[in-house]
């Protein structure tokens, strides 16, 4: 698929070239865009308060005498002589509009020549057509935009999933699917903002450019301020600042923003991202865990009316309690040829990898070939909720380590339709301990790892003042989306996905 969109069409090219012409013509008149017109129902309302057809006969919506206003899109215009019926959306859904020329008079005349695409303003009262049709039976008309570009042909949409995503205005009008997503988006975010905040949890704001970029592992973007001359980084993470707050005693804290990495664009990524970060002072991570099993199985439940969801054809029950699987025995379960012996001897794993034809580097210890491993035979197959816990302390900076074993860490990821979700620890609280996992994330980044983290000082210093224990967690909220609206890649649920630049004139 090219990248550039197709030039259009010689049809499409007349018929810009004729509504362009009609626009002159308004122009002359003095009535181009006018901005005087006050809508004051919406459609999707008069539905549903009208919805019971055998109630609300023609004859009893006539009897009742109801004055609206309405405008909207027109969809569909349908004129035969002396009536036409005319169907306009608004945000809220359709209505039709009735028109008589007896009614309009000149406006009518003059309505002949509006076109589907068109934004109109209509006054009148509702009746009922012969069809069952709630309908405006307009007594004033408007044209208050003249759409210069046509809309797709409304059996085919914009059948071009690239054009979709790069006009995702057009989508959007022709497209009842692609709104209802959206929509569901919005109730998604709003309903975990209503369960965190019902339990004591903070919205707060962190800067968005750092000085020093932390809290992942991940290539950041880095940009420059001109005034300071300073180079700085799109945040990767909000977490390092989101956990002074919890040193300041700001004790349950979270935010939903952006984050950026520099990484490959794909059906599960894209470089600018939606995620939930969330802290509480004196949790766990297995306190963490219920909270991450509550807050899903309840938003879901409240947007969608039911925990049972169905996922890239998987059906997906949100309801029983989450499986929690360490990485090491989910390993070995799908591994049999791997002992337990062999997981942390560098030179029997390494030959695994390259057995399972992983790539790896010299650099890599047990717990990144681990990893490897886990990623390549067992991510998949997690359809079910699951939490895989106790990851190495090597790919796990800035987690606290496990009492039951130094070399792993109260960590935990949630997968479910074999994608992760979400990530979540009981946070590292030791200064020293953070300080020496800094410093082996920069002799990896000298190493040449570009993902590792740099060193940060005045964090180091924070927890020197002291952080309480405390538990972490961050949902992929574009994911999470994807989950719960069924949709395959994230650019369906991101309103402006990331495209390469048009090239115009090529």
């Amino acid at each position: 698929m090219t990248d550039d969109l197709q030039p259009p069409h010689a049809d499409e090219n007349f018929l810009i070239a004729e509504r362009r012409a009609k626009l002159r013509a308004l122009r002359g008149q003095g009535i181009a865009f006018p901005n005087d017109f006050r809508r004051a129902h919406y459609a999707g309302d008069l539905q549903a308060e009208f919805a019971d057809a055998d109630r609300w006969t023609g004859e009893a919506l006539e009897a009742e005498g109801r004055r609206v206003a309405v405008a909207g899109r027109v969809l569909l215009k349908r004129v035969m002589g002396k009536a036409s019926f005319v169907q306009i959306q608004d945000e809220s859904g359709r209505v039709q509009l009735f028109l008589q020329s007896n009614a309009l008079g000149d406006t009518y005349e003059a309505f002949k020549g509006w076109d589907v695409g068109d934004i109109v303003g209509a006054e009148g009262t509702l009746t009922r057509t012969r069809t069952g049709e709630l309908s405006v039976k307009a007594e004033a008309l408007r044209l208050l935009t003249k759409a210069l570009r046509p809309l797709p042909d409304k059996f085919h949409g914009l059948s071009d999933v690239e054009q979709r995503y790069r006009q995702r205005y057009v989508d959007l009008i022709v497209s009842p699917e692609a709104r209802e997503v959206f929509v569901k988006r919005s109730k998604i975010i709003r309903a975990m903002r209503e369960w965190l905040d019902t339990r004591r949890f903070l919205e707060v704001e962190t800067p968005m450019m750092h000085y020093i970029p932390g809290g992942a592992t991940a290539k950041p973007f880095v940009t420059h301020h001109n005034a300071l001359d300073l180079q700085l980084y799109l945040r990767v993470a909000p977490e390092l600042y989101l956990k002074r707050l919890v040193v300041g005693g700001l004790e349950r804290v979270y935010e939903i923003n952006r984050n950026f990495r520099n990484e490959g664009v794909s059906t599960r990524h894209n470089p600018e991202f939606t995620m939930l970060e969330l802290y509480e002072a004196y949790a766990t991570y297995t306190e963490i865990m219920d909270l991450t099993e509550g807050v899903i199985r309840d938003v879901a439940a409240q947007v969608l009316g039911s925990t049972a969801v169905e996922w890239d054809g998987q059906a997906i029950d949100l309801g029983p309690a989450f499986r929690r699987w360490s990485m090491i025995d989910a390993v070995l379960e799908h591994n049999p040829e791997i002992a337990r012996d062999d997981l942390r001897d560098l030179d029997r794993m390494r030959a695994h990898c390259a057995r399972l034809k992983i790539g790896v580097k010299p650099s890599y210890g047990w717990g990144k070939l681990l990893l490897e491993v886990f990623e390549k035979t067992v991510e998949h197959t997690l359809v079910q909720p699951t939490f895989i816990t106790d990851h190495p302390v090597e790919v796990s900076p800035l987690a606290r380590a496990s009492d039951r074993d130094p070399e792993l860490t109260d960590r935990f990821e949630l997968f479910i339709g074999g994608k992760e979700l979400a990530n979540g620890f009981s946070e590292l609280n030791d200064p020293e301990d953070q300080a020496a996992r800094f410093q082996a994330q920069v002799d990896a980044k000298e190493g040449g790892d570009d993902e590792a983290m740099h060193f940060d000082a005045d964090y180091i210093r924070a927890l020197e003042v002291g952080l309480p224990p405390t538990g972490g967690l961050g949902i992929g909220i574009d994911r999470l989306v994807m989950l719960l609206t069924d949709s395959a890649s994230i650019r369906d649920v991101l309103l402006f996905p990331y495209m390469r630049p048009e090239a115009h004139g090529a």
